[in-house]
């Protein structure tokens, strides 16, 4: 079954496993090409790595420490597009850079590697970076440790804040262009035949119907999942070596800054931020060889105790605990398989993709990819599919294509427009505006067309009514998770939304035809869905269960 039907038929150019922002991005870019595309995911898009970064749009500035050069170029080049395609979730981000007494990294070898990077940026940058005089941090920063300060630089590179939304929004576009997308829909299996994949096996999770996909190229773009999807079917080399990556929410504390603090850890020299984003911080991320379930990742007590350690390292005020964590959120990095490196950081972020012919045509694995690269990595893999199907080259349209929630001539004059004219008071409109763009009049007619959707479903940020029926109509939703975790982002506030579930289902039995069994069940499975993140309030609403 498709939850997001875009045509029928079992048939396709390019069937696409891993509805990740990798999966989409490609199932967008070969499709605006005039390729059939299908893609599937056992869970609901964006929901595994995708969802867990450190939210930012990276210039490459660490990456001039290995002299990857053109992983340094292809990033700047790719945060420059993002800026253009997407206006409404990508922004500027000012970053400052501490330097310490006994820091490995010097501040004279620092500033010349962001005069490098500012001279790769000429043109497709936000600023120039400086040098910040020791008076000038204490003016601006009176929160940051001044024991051994030795100076500091401020630079510029990009967050997405809501990096779920850019996942709906390559969704939308590749739907539009025909794209095919089934999620929670499990591979049970690839389709081989003498030497050849010819597609795929899937069962909905759901409803249990199986269905066979037959396609002339299949891509392997599950991300740290791509040797579980070869597994016992093709024989390869273990292929994926992600690193986990943990961060830890937290309110703002003593001393927090306004900007991001980009500094070096003292435990183990590894460059790691405190992010202001959305009116609290991440503190993250940490970088560790990983070798257990990949289904079941968690950040560990040690890794949320050194997070908060070098917090209160750099901000002597804030005297952070395990209990001021809201939430945490752990994922694995989809890195290339390597041996014989002792540092995490040298492993290369950028990536490839490798064509298994001879011994398995029709078979394309998509090892690595990053946040900002994706849709430089999905043009890559499109040329790469069209050379298996021996089609001639066609011209990549997505460098210069908005995005849904984007398209405008004039971004800045219709967000101004919206807020001078949004129902809503300015702090709900500003936040249907960064997370829907354009498409935030969609939300307000929705709320006007049937007056209980303009109901506030969540206090805390505001949402609407109508924003669940948007993620279930028009944005493919199929749970509740999907709709708290990755549409509305209800489930990124305080207590994760655990307050605001009940709320939402029941507009979902109202609106959406649920009954209320399945609004209890789904409750239920939003709960469980958030263990994974060990949200502050879920224990706390344990600990009042056992007591009543």
């Amino acid at each position: 079954m498709s939850h997001h039907p875009a045509g029928t038929g079992g048939e396709v150019d390019l069937a696409v496993i891993g509805a990740g922002i990798n999966g989409l991005a490609i199932a967008r870019d070969a499709a605006a090409r005039g390729l059939r595309v299908a893609v599937v995911d056992r869970a609901d898009i964006g929901s595994g790595t995708s969802s867990t970064s450190s939210r930012l749009i990276h210039g490459g500035l660490k990456y001039l420490e290995r002299y990857d050069f053109s992983l340094v170029h292809e990033s700047i080049r790719e945060r420059h597009l993002l800026f253009r395609t997407a206006p409404h979730l990508v922004r500027d981000y000012p970053m400052l850079i501490p330097f310490y007494r006994g820091n490995s990294r010097p501040g004279p070898l620092i500033r010349l590697g962001l005069l490098a990077f500012d001279m790769l940026s000429l043109g497709r940058g936000r600023g120039l970076s400086r040098r910040v005089p020791l008076g000038e941090v204490a003016r601006r920063w009176p929160g940051l440790s001044r024991a051994g300060l030795r100076g500091a630089a401020l630079f510029h590179d990009a967050q997405v804040p809501w990096a779920e939304r850019l996942c709906v929004e390559l969704l939308l576009d590749a739907r539009r262009l025909g794209a095919r997308v089934l999620t929670h829909t499990t591979v049970t299996g690839l389709i081989v035949d003498d030497g050849h994949v010819r597609g795929l096996r899937t069962e909905d999770r759901r409803t249990g119907r199986r269905e066979e996909i037959r396609a002339a190229v299949t891509v392997n773009a599950a991300g740290p999942w791509i040797d579980r999807v070869l597994d016992g079917q093709v024989k390869s080399r273990r292929l994926n070596g992600g690193t986990k990556g943990s961060h830890v929410v937290v309110d703002p504390f003593p001393g927090a800054p306004d900007t991001c603090i980009f500094f070096e850890a003292a435990a183990d020299r590894r460059p790691i931020f405190v992010l202001p984003w959305q009116g609290r911080y991440v503190l993250g991320s940490t970088d560790l060889s990983y070798d257990g379930d990949l289904d079941d990742v968690t950040a560990g007590d040690d890794e949320i105790g050194y997070l908060l350690a070098e917090t209160n390292r750099i901000f002597p005020d804030a005297r952070l605990t395990p209990g001021d964590v809201l939430y945490s959120i752990a994922g694995i990095r989809p890195l290339p398989h390597t041996t014989g490196v002792a540092d995490n950081a040298k492993i290369s972020r950028g990536h490839t993709v490798l064509d298994h012919a001879p011994a398995y045509q029709g078979l394309l694995t998509v090892i690595g990819g990053k946040l900002t690269t994706h849709r430089a990595l999905a043009e890559d893999v499109t040329d790469a599919a069209l050379r298996v199907l021996g089609r001639r080259p066609r011209r990549c349209v997505t460098r210069g294509r908005p995005l849904p929630g984007a398209e405008t001539s004039d971004w800045p004059e219709f967000a101004r427009d919206f807020l001078r004219h949004s129902p809503l008071d300015r702090p709900r409109s500003a936040r249907l505006l960064t997370l829907y763009g354009v498409r935030a009049r969609r939300v307000l007619d929705l709320a006007a067309e049937e007056p209980a959707l303009a109901e506030t479903v969540d206090k805390e940020s505001g949402a609407l009514a109508a924003e669940v029926v948007m993620a279930v109509r028009d944005e493919g939703a199929v749970t509740l998770g999907d709709i708290m975790l990755r549409r509305t982002l209800i489930g990124l506030g305080a207590d994760m939304g655990l307050s605001a579930a009940p709320a939402c289902a029941a507009v979902a039995v109202r609106h959406l035809g649920w009954d209320e069994e399945r609004a209890r069940a789904e409750v239920i499975g939003y709960e469980k869905e958030l263990e994974r993140y060990r949200p502050r309030a879920l224990a706390a609403a344990a600990g009042d269960r056992r007591t009543s």
